[in-house]
């Protein structure tokens, strides 16, 4: 049986964002419909550490060289999609709260993040931290 999608839709891990991971997997590109399917499947690839979808997933211009693995410990507790919006059909918005805890505290990201479709596929470029 396969498990519950980690970026919490009802839906199983292999019908929602482990689709999307496949995909890249295989070489066939970000495939998200939207910005909210990219960042869902970003929450995701956090939860599981997929760097290198997230590394994929990240626009050319904001993308750091690497990214560190997690914090031993760490662990990601849900996701709460608060609003997500198109501007025009190359850039997209979406606000969202992740909570996590590391050391038995926890702790929150709130963050309206951006992307911009290029050749079709969604990449995440920025996002401004809410408090």
């Amino acid at each position: 049986m396969d498990m519950p999608c980690p970026c919490g839709r009802s839906a199983s891990y292999a019908s929602c964002c482990g689709a999307l991971h496949q995909a890249f997997a295989e070489r066939r590109g970000l495939t998200a419909a939207t910005p909210e399917a990219l960042m869902r499947s970003r929450y995701s690839a956090f939860v599981l550490d997929l760097r290198d979808y997230l590394l994929a997933s990240w626009h050319a211009s904001t993308r750091p060289a690497e990214l560190e693995a997690p914090e031993p410990g760490l662990k990601w507790l849900g996701l709460d999609v608060k609003r997500s919006a198109l501007q025009d059909a190359e850039h997209g918005t979406v606000e969202f709260v992740a909570r996590s805890k590391l050391g038995g505290r926890a702790h929150r990201l709130h963050e309206i993040s951006r992307f911009v479709r290029e050749n079709g596929e969604w990449f995440y470029v920025d996002g401004d931290l809410k408090n």
